[in-house]
């Protein structure tokens, strides 16, 4: 242990009554120093190429930045920059002394029985929980700082030049934790994804879809308290490993969730965020992104195990970590153990399409994909905006409504090709609607499934009248309902392995119970 942290652990170097107890954690940048109620974070003197902590001024800047940053997803956490201060015993405090001599982050200490991964070790992080984190997510990616320097990063020539950095960091030290040819699979499905991937890459960052996000986004920075999220220690010394696809955020924390054996929150935090930021066609990228980021994480694991200065503990965790994380990168672009299906959900308004379709996709840790929320998007108008336009205009006129139909198989058809199954919420009222979805079933080599719901059409009227009083993302209506059903062609088309009827009058947990045996691959569980 060095000096700094013999000094800085006395209580008497901590500003007021002095705590009865102060805690050291150690990563390879830092030592975070924790009282009772507060966190202090010094910067250690490091340079590991991608950051340059050498000098005092590079450390108060890094100081300066993190607090502005992180105050995007913790502003309450965040107290400010103090200095560290050599006091007339010729020893560091934060509490006296007239001689600056380095720089610390100051934060408000958040509770350890919050944070995310301590959860979910005790089995108390719950799905909801999951969405509720992939929504503030996706919030808070949309209004982050998006401009052409930000979408430079997108490029496949950038992200190979910090894929380049990876394997030339832990060129010496991989062979300690995995053979050469398992090191050898990961850079090729690196370098070759990036290589073919190009692109689609520039159609991201055109899309948008490259910003000033968070950058190191896994669990223990994750603090749940009282109904809120604090998102805590954001990169703030690189934005190059901050400036990315919105993906490479997300899937750092899918890739954190399978590491830690829960596959299916993985993949729901994933799901729920697709849909939040309307945003399907992350699973063309997220695979790659979930292998990168976990050999990000295998890399930092070398850097603190081969630190001679730090305890010799951290230094044994830091390698198990490193060897997990490097076979998770090698893992990532390998076929899920679930086979995928498509699941159609339909029927008529009102019947119970959206509630099944949550149901389904929760257990089955899919995307759904409404067609209610998909036509909102292209109109540009927010999701409970009602478009209310007479039967089979405007918005709802028919060529409108195919236009809708081609982008949800479009969405779902990215979902599907990346080994993942999907879930499309829609009326699916004619014949050529629901041939569509299993031709798109069949081109990508999955099971087809149309689940069917019904319910009396008193009961769909009265659940349009109990509608009509909260928002909704749905536009349906009373006044459209006697026509819609007039209009809506009979599914008589479909073998009986394909179409399966729910009455939604009955309690969903017995609904679920008759889809299960009929939906193929529907997953045993998807924890490890």
């Amino acid at each position: 242990m060095g000096v700094i942290a013999e000094d800085l652990l006395r209580p008497e170097a901590f500003p007021g009554r002095p705590p009865p107890r102060v805690e050291l954690v150690e990563t390879h940048l830092s030592w975070v120093f924790l009282t009772e109620r507060a966190a202090f974070k010094v910067k250690k003197p490091v340079d590991f190429g991608f950051v340059d902590f050498r000098t005092v001024e590079a450390r108060r800047r890094a100081c300066d930045a993190e607090v502005v940053l992180n105050r995007r997803l913790a502003k309450d956490v965040y107290v400010g920059v103090v200095p560290v201060r050599r006091d007339a015993e010729g020893r560091l405090s934060f509490a006296s002394g007239d001689e600056v001599v380095d720089w610390a982050v100051e934060m408000r200490r958040l509770p350890d029985a919050a944070r995310a991964d301590l959860l979910l070790a005790r089995g108390a992080l719950t799905g909801e929980q999951v969405d509720a984190v992939a929504e503030r997510l996706a919030e808070f990616h949309w209004h982050a700082r998006c401009d052409a320097e930000t979408a430079s990063f997108g490029a496949a020539e950038v992200i190979e030049a910090n894929v380049a950095e990876n394997f030339a960091q832990t060129r010496d030290d991989i062979g300690r934790y995995i053979s050469a040819a398992e090191a050898a699979a990961i850079e090729q499905d690196h370098r070759g994804f990036l290589r073919d991937k190009g692109a689609l890459l520039r159609a991201r960052a055109q899309a948008g879809r490259v910003r000033d996000g968070h950058g190191d986004l896994r669990l223990e920075h994750l603090y749940l308290e009282d109904g809120g999220l604090q998102v805590i220690d954001c990169i703030e010394f690189n934005d190059r490993f901050r400036f990315g696809d919105v993906c490479a955020d997300v899937a750092f924390l899918a890739m954190d969730l399978a590491e830690h054996g829960r596959v299916d929150l993985a993949e729901r935090l994933l799901a729920r965020y697709a849909r939040a930021a309307d945003d399907y066609d992350l699973y063309s990228v997220v695979d790659f992104y979930e292998s990168y980021r976990a050999f990000v994480r295998a890399k930092i694991s070398t850097f603190l195990a081969r630190d001679e200065g730090a305890p010799a503990p951290l230094r044994l965790r830091a390698e198990a970590e490193a060897r997990r994380h490097f076979l998770l990168a090698l893992s990532s672009s390998r076929r899920a153990l679930v086979a995928p299906v498509l699941v159609a959900v339909g029927g008529l308004i009102a019947a119970g399409k959206s509630t099944v379709s949550e149901a389904i996709a929760n257990e089955m840790s899919a995307p759904i994909v409404d067609a209610d929320r998909t036509r909102k998007h292209m109109l540009g108008v927010a999701e409970t905006v009602h478009v209310n336009d007479a039967s089979w205009k405007g918005a709802y006129d028919p060529a409108f409504t195919t236009h809708v139909y081609e982008e949800v198989l479009r969405r779902a058809g990215a979902v599907l090709a990346s080994g993942r199954s999907a879930v499309i919420d829609a009326s699916f009222r004619s014949r050529t609607m629901r041939g569509d979805a299993r031709a798109l079933a069949k081109a990508q080599g999955v099971p087809f499934v149309l689940v069917e719901c019904r319910a009396d059409l008193d009961v769909c009227r009265q659940r349009l009248v109990e509608r009509a009083k909260t928002a909704s993302v749905s536009d349906g209506r009373l006044e459209v309902f006697d026509d819609f059903c007039a209009r809506f062609e009979a599914i008589d088309e479909l073998a009986a392995a394909e179409h399966v009827v729910l009455d939604t009058t009955r309690p969903l947990t017995e609904t679920l119970a008759i889809l299960r045996p009929r939906v193929a691959a529907w997953p045993a569980g998807l924890v490890t």
